[in-house]
């Protein structure tokens, strides 16, 4: 699947800086929050906010038509709850470095998907859980071949593809717009691959960068 993920160009006619990283991991453990992600939350919460990071993703949905102060990026969200709820190991792992970076993340069950992810711009056709509502044309939205699985790029996602203490394979999407450095992606990656690899030593991690071009 990892080769498989595209990003159409009309994105990148909406932010040609736009990247992302994916990671998926095969064979995870996860499991109910511990002294140890409750660690990685705390410290991730004491990091002060990164505005001129944040600003960008609302930038980046006004030029699609979304109202960032009513739907919000994942990242600007989440600063907005610190200190950082306690959901199950592997959500806390990446809510940390989403939160350290700056960086929205989306984590979800690759179990749950048919077909390729990919992220595109909506027609306002396609099939989404009735919680979330139809994307609106022109939206910025990941989507699979059922449909939606996450709608205004990174703002919320679909229950079907949640990550619980059940999940056994997951596939991470780390979401890059300027000031970000592609170096700093890059760190983000190795830092959560790290905690994954710390959660389940003998899970099978593997990563790809989109980005215009490549």
């Amino acid at each position: 699947m990892l080769d498989d993920i595209w990003v159409d160009d009309a994105i990148y006619e909406l932010r040609p800086d736009f990247a992302v990283l994916v990671i998926t991991a095969h064979g995870l453990v996860n499991g109910p929050t511990d002294d140890r992600s409750r660690a990685w939350l705390a410290d991730a919460s004491a990091v002060a906010v990164q505005t001129e990071k944040i600003e960008a993703w609302k930038d980046a949905y006004r030029a699609f038509g979304a109202k960032p102060q009513r739907t919000r990026p994942s990242v600007d969200a989440l600063t907005r709850r610190l200190p950082l709820p306690e959901i199950n190991q592997v959500v806390d792992a990446y809510n940390s470095i989403s939160v350290k970076h700056a960086l929205p993340i989306g984590g979800e069950d690759l179990d749950a998907y048919r077909g390729p992810a990919r992220l595109v711009r909506a027609t306002g056709e396609e099939a989404s859980e009735e919680a979330l509502g139809t994307p609106e044309p022109g939206e910025v939205i990941w989507r699979d071949d059922l449909g939606v699985t996450c709608r205004r790029w990174n703002w919320r996602q679909v229950a079907r593809t949640r990550l619980t203490e059940e999940t056994k394979n997951a596939i991470f999407l780390l979401e890059r717009l300027e000031p970000m450095s592609l170096e700093e992606l890059q760190t983000a990656g190795e830092e959560l691959t790290e905690l994954l690899s710390e959660l389940s030593p003998d899970a099978q991690i593997a990563t790809r960068l989109v980005s215009q071009g490549k």
